[in-house]
């Protein structure tokens, strides 16, 4: 992996506050332009870290969403949900997860990326009822609906997809 490519950007208005953001592939940190350079390297460092461990955790691993998933099955589906792996996929543009209850596996769509824990959270819980009722019918639902936020994350996510001028989508 080549080394981050970091550009500072110093500043004589900026007075006390330190930001960075990413820009493509670039990294962009805002100094103060008093700052020294040995101060100077300390913020980088630090503001490299901040964004690093924000990205991490809006973007989890597979394992980190098998650890939630479980998480989210005891909490509001009593633990009977027990998925078999829980990963992020890319070739889903039309639906935000699925399921395949017959070997417990969910996939969930990289477009949730970044969105809102409490909406992902919607979407794997929506999953993990799958498991236990296939189909969509009354008793699916009910279930679907332990999760508090169901009804305000399925505007969400209707919303989002407005937005993005697609039809609304399925779980």
């Amino acid at each position: 992996m080549p080394p981050e490519t970091v550009e500072v950007r110093r500043s004589s208005r900026r007075r006390r506050t330190v930001s960075a953001y990413r820009d493509g592939d670039k990294t962009i940190v805002l100094l103060p332009a008093w700052l020294s350079g040995e101060d100077e390297d300390e913020w980088v460092s630090r503001m490299l870290d901040r964004l690093a461990a924000k990205e991490r955790k809006r973007r989890p691993t597979d394992e980190a969403l098998l650890e939630r998933a479980k998480d989210l099955s005891a909490k509001y589906l009593d633990g009977k949900a027990r998925p078999a792996s829980v990963r992020w996929v890319d070739n889903q543009h039309h639906r935000w997860g699925s399921c395949t209850p017959e070997t417990g596996t969910i996939r969930i769509s990289t477009r949730l990326k970044g969105l809102p824990e409490w909406v992902i959270n919607y979407v794997i819980v929506h999953e993990l009822v799958h498991l236990l009722v296939p189909s969509h019918g009354p008793r699916f639902w009910t279930l679907v609906e332990r999760y508090p936020k169901a009804e305000r994350a399925r505007g969400f996510l209707e919303g989002f997809s407005a937005a993005a001028q697609n039809a609304p989508e399925e779980c």
